[in-house]
């Protein structure tokens, strides 16, 4: 299958690729004066791709799904092994024609053999598995309920059995699996907290640490305090002992601005912080944790915000101020729409 081209499905993202640099502009979404305007004449704004592609290096893919589609725009990870790719998460939209996640999946897959041919007739296979089991993590699993893709459940029973955590394989959570693709070997870490399936992939080739939900430049929602607590140290004690380039999770929503994150529901964010975090950040996410232990409730850390156990006052609190971006954008769209009919 060919490569789309960089205004269908796929777009490439700019930056470098090397095996210690993730220096990509994510495309992050259309201001609301913009998006009326959005392919309304020539030489106007364009809108984004549904599916934004990073070639960290050519084994390793990063894709973002657009924020003009949905406002999570998650972050999903290729990885090609000799025998089989992972795909870890599927996004936040099910619909293939808004988010044609499989077919280009298929095309980087196409891609890949081409430029590394395979010897003998076993098919090569792709598995597909998830940071955690919540809807904007999984929501594109239907486009690959195809022959030949392994799609491992959303629930933690289906997660311990796919990576043979429990009875006649490794303890959940507090052992390490495996997942072996072909002269690429994962390490699959359990770390729940703020989901029960949670799970987090260390690549030996790249260095990342894939962390979903769990650790990412944004809120860090914590629904079962103690075991998050557990989770990062954990976390903090296997990364002592693997050389780790980057903790990449699967959302960006803090900005440029220390302890300042986008409202929830932002659909553009022009100064978004960086998807990566130094590896030292995982201690400061643990030391962050045990400082509010026994608490509840919105603590801001500068690359950060834990909202531990939060009660419904502060989910509400973060929500409204969501409602009061999408009213202003709102009325600024009505005011537009005279332009719109130009």
């Amino acid at each position: 299958m060919p490569l789309p081209d960089a205004h269908g499905p796929l777009a490439h993202a700019a930056g470098t690729s090397t095996a210690d640099a993730l220096d990509v502009r994510w495309n992050h979404g259309v201001a609301a004066w913009r998006r009326p305007l959005l392919g309304r004449r020539p030489g106007g704004p364009r809108p984004e791709p549904p599916i934004q592609v990073h070639r960290h290096d050519e084994h390793t893919v990063v894709l973002r799904q657009s924020k003009v589609l949905t406002y999570e725009a998650p972050f999903l990870y290729l990885l090609f092994g000799d025998d089989r790719a992972l795909l870890l998460d599927t996004g936040a939209t099910e619909d293939p024609g808004l988010f044609p996640l499989r077919a280009t999946v298929d095309a980087l897959i196409d891609d890949w053999l081409d430029r590394h041919p395979r010897r003998g007739a076993q098919p090569y296979g792709l598995v597909v598995a998830h940071s955690h089991g919540h809807n904007d993590h999984v929501a594109g699993d239907g486009q690959f309920a195809w022959p030949g893709t392994t799609v491992v459940g959303r629930d933690a029973d289906a997660v311990r059995e796919y990576f043979g955590f429990g009875p006649g394989g490794v303890p959940w959570p507090t052992a390490i699996a495996e997942l072996e693709l072909g002269d690429r070997r994962l390490e699959v870490l359990a770390t729940p907290g703020h989901h029960e399936s949670a799970i987090t992939l260390y690549d030996p080739r790249t260095g990342f640490l894939l962390t979903g939900d769990t650790v990412l430049p944004g809120r860090l929602y914590i629904d079962d305090a103690p075991a998050f607590a557990a989770s990062l140290d954990r976390m903090v004690d296997f990364a002592r002992h693997r050389k780790i380039t980057q903790v990449l999770g699967a959302h960006v929503e803090m900005t440029r601005r220390d302890g300042r994150d986008y409202p929830i529901g932002a659909r553009h964010q022009p100064r978004e912080a960086p998807l990566a975090l130094a590896p030292e950040r995982l201690t400061a996410v643990r030391e962050a944790v045990r400082e509010v232990a026994g608490r509840s409730g919105v603590f801001r850390h500068r690359d950060f915000v834990l909202y531990v156990e939060p009660s419904e006052r502060d989910m509400a609190r973060l929500l409204r101020r969501g409602n009061r971006r999408d009213r202003a954008r709102r009325a600024l769209e009505l005011a537009l729409r005279p332009l719109t009919a130009r």
